[in-house]
């Protein structure tokens, strides 16, 4: 069933794109992410004080030519690769890299309860207003089917296609930075190759030969900081960020199956406290539930 016969039809708010969904608060507020900020200051720090001990200066590594050929190139060897829209969507999210979104698991678990304790004593619909209030879009979602007498299986299929989605999207664009890493070493040697043509011209002069040979791996050195202190580690932050989100929907929707199903909201606070734990994802068997349901009626 689709249905239930006596339910009102609550409209399920639509999703907001990505830029709208980035912009509203899902869950807790906006706060720098320092594992990345102190991480690549950090490394900043050890190679720029490397140098420094070595005797070098800052301005050895200052190229305003080598910069735009890595950069440059790295850019546009990205798009080549990557449909312009999942490039867009990937530089636009750039702000996941260094923010992050604070989130309450215990919080969330809590609410959840209230609102399992508030169903099975006034009824499922009685969450009809609860869900049009929440703002975070999964959640709201999935109450929304619930209350508008969703059969659950169902409800487990759309929201685990919702999941899906958002992860396929976050890999795409996880990739995007993937790729940057690959090709930017490889930009930074051509920018070497180029810079030494460029001193070939002139092996008349041998102090110039050996500032231009120096100038030449600048290029270098761009390209493989760039790509393992910056591009690789973004793609791990984001898939991190997905694997976490994906986890935290998952707690979500078992919550709302226990609510769906009825279960006493002690039994659903057992179940959801394993998150708590960082618990991997598995999948619900349905089945047990009930049967855990009827030994708690006896």
């Amino acid at each position: 069933m689709a249905t239930s016969a006596g339910a009102k039809l609550t409209p399920v708010p639509a999703e907001p794109g990505p830029v709208a969904a980035r912009a509203k608060a899902k869950g807790g507020a906006l706060r720098p992410d320092f594992s990345t900020l102190c991480g690549i200051a950090i490394a900043l720090t050890g190679i720029i004080g490397g140098l420094i001990l070595e005797k070098g200066s800052l301005q050895d590594l200052t190229q305003g030519t080598a910069a735009m050929i890595v950069f440059g190139g790295t850019l546009g060897a990205v798009l080549v690769t990557t449909p312009m829209a999942v490039a867009m969507r990937a530089f636009r999210g750039v702000g996941q890299i260094f923010f992050e979104r604070s989130s309450d698991t215990a919080e969330t678990i809590e609410r959840l309860i209230q609102l399992a304790t508030k169903a099975r004593k006034q009824g499922i619909v009685s969450l009809e207003t609860d869900a049009t209030e929440i703002e975070e879009p999964f959640l709201r979602k999935s109450l929304s089917l619930a209350v508008d007498g969703t059969d659950l299986q169902e409800l487990r299929k759309m929201m685990d296609l919702d999941i899906a989605l958002a992860e396929h999207a976050a890999e795409e664009e996880a990739k995007v930075w993937e790729a940057a890493g690959g090709y930017a070493p490889t930009i930074g040697i051509i920018g070497a190759v180029m810079g030494l043509i460029q001193v070939m011209k002139h092996l008349e002069d041998i102090k110039e030969v050996g500032h231009g040979i120096a100038v030449a791996f600048v290029a270098t050195v761009y390209g493989v900081g760039a790509a393992n202190i910056l591009f690789l580690p973004s793609a791990t932050k984001l898939r991190t960020r997905m694997q976490q989100a994906t986890l935290r929907k998952d707690m979500v929707l078992e919550g709302i199956t226990g609510i769906v199903e009825g279960l006493n909201p002690t039994l659903i606070r057992l179940k959801l406290d394993a998150y708590l734990q960082g618990a991997p994802r598995k999948k619900a068997n349905t089945a047990k539930p009930e049967a855990v349901k009827k030994d708690a009626s006896v």
